[in-house]
């Protein structure tokens, strides 16, 4: 069973180290599902990342549908930020996706600080493909 978004904050604020937080996060790729190669392409690539990343959105229907992700990386600890992101906002409402502040989890983890400028920017960017994926989950409901 994937890892919890409190199970993921929690195991982090044990782990005193950043070399023990690194080796943890790439524990966390490793745990994520394999992706099938024919889903990794130029439409579920999320633009922004330096290292490859994918994602692939699956919803319920309804007003405010359920969006569960998958996410795969071609580098160790980007798989891991991948498994730190599905953990946050898969399995949610398209509403509380929205309304679900990634960068105060970052926070938490410490994530912010200690990823390098092009890891950040590509977190960003999986975040932002998220959440537009929500939002126009919401605009298009119904």
């Amino acid at each position: 069973m994937p890892a919890t978004i409190d199970s993921i904050i929690e195991d982090f604020s044990f782990l005193e180290d950043w070399e023990d937080r690194y080796r943890y996060l790439i524990e966390l790729g490793r745990d994520l599902p394999p992706m099938p190669d024919e889903e990794k392409n130029e439409t579920t690539k999320v633009r922004g990342c330096v290292s490859q990343v994918w994602l692939t959105t699956r919803l319920t229907d309804g007003a405010d549908p359920v969006l569960h992700f998958s996410g795969d990386s071609d580098a160790h600890i980007v798989r891991g930020l991948v498994a730190v992101m599905l953990a946050l906002f898969s399995g949610r409402k398209a509403s509380v996706i929205l309304a679900t502040d990634a960068e105060d989890t970052l926070k938490t983890l410490g994530l912010d600080e200690h990823l390098t400028p092009q890891r950040a920017n590509g977190l960003r960017a999986m975040v932002q493909r998220i959440r537009t994926e929500a939002a126009h989950c919401l605009d298009h409901a119904g």
